[in-house]
């Protein structure tokens, strides 16, 4: 019997993690993917404090995970199928088939990079189309290639880009950024960035690798081909809530509705980070998120057990 499953080990997960077993509870944290979650995928975290010279996506969670480790947290690289509750516990069913009892469950599993969805996506996925920057960014060295997205995570990616490929388009389906406002001006300021507005992405194209998109203009539906070598595509999130989502009370979108302390609409059941509707998704804010979920799990435990 475990006091703790944590499902994720992103920043959220780890950091619950953290605050559980320092707390004197025997914590798992169920990670079918790698650890850390999506900010691995970062070059540079700016604004996650104590670090004023910046640090990277995956040098931050090393650090994460070297405390958890430090405070006996136990990790299963199995993902989580369902969740069900007992009259005194709960079971977390693997998808190996094996299941663990534990008397609390903290939901961290964030959340996965959306599709545009248009022909030639799939078949060119790992041949010139990408969802990471940080991770491909190295084939398309003095290259040219597109970012699709006007949220903070494409100019952050469009702004790395730079440092590699000789020219960077930055294509988005309205006529102005969603990016905060620091972030948009050091793209404008690059001249190796150019943006395309008012566009969409209507087909990838290629022939064993990418060589171009066809775009459509929204106001015109004039279409028009990019010669390109590589894309790199955000369009914002889906939460990863499948598996839950006919126990746990969801928003229309599919996140987790909890309190302010992070409990879900089952007593015993936690949710922390991107997963959960949240004004704001960001390392501090989930980290804070799995700090709060681990204390309310402990005040739970020690009132029922």
């Amino acid at each position: 019997m475990h006091d703790v499953v944590i499902i994720g080990g992103g920043p959220a997960g780890l950091t619950a993690g953290v605050y559980a077993a320092r707390g004197g509870l025997k914590t798992l944290i169920c990670e079918e993917k790698i650890i850390g979650g999506q900010i691995v995928l970062s070059y540079e975290v700016e604004n996650y404090p104590g670090f004023p010279q910046g640090i990277s996506g995956m040098e931050l969670i090393e650090n994460f995970t070297k405390q958890a480790e430090k405070f006996g947290v136990e990790t299963s690289y199995e993902g989580v199928k369902s969740i069900e509750e007992d009259r005194e516990c709960k079971s977390v069913y693997l998808t190996n088939g094996s299941c663990i009892k534990t008397k609390t469950v903290i939901i961290a599993a964030g959340a996965s990079a959306n599709k545009l969805g248009c022909p030639g996506e799939k078949k060119f996925t790992g041949k010139g189309v990408s969802y990471c920057a940080t991770c491909d960014g190295a084939f398309f060295r003095n290259k040219t290639v597109a970012v699709i997205g006007g949220g903070d995570s494409a100019i952050e990616e469009a702004l790395y880009l730079t440092n590699l490929a000789k020219k960077v388009y930055i294509i988005h389906r309205r006529d102005r950024l969603r990016a905060i406002k620091i972030l948009q001006d050091r793209a404008m300021e690059n001249k190796k960035i150019e943006f395309i507005f008012n566009s969409v992405v209507k087909e990838i194209q290629g022939d064993k690798l990418v060589n171009g998109l066809l775009l459509e203009n929204r106001k015109t539906k004039e279409l028009n081909r990019l010669d390109i070598d590589g894309v790199f595509i955000y369009v914002g999130v889906t939460p990863n809530t499948a598996f839950v989502a006919d126990m746990i009370k969801l928003d229309e979108n599919g996140y987790i509705i909890t309190d302010d302390k992070m409990e879900t609409n089952i007593e015993g059941i936690y949710a922390a980070g991107d997963i959960r509707v949240t004004p704001l998704r960001q390392v501090i804010t989930a980290a804070a998120d799995g700090a709060i979920a681990a204390s309310s799990a402990q005040k739970y435990i020690e009132s029922k057990f």
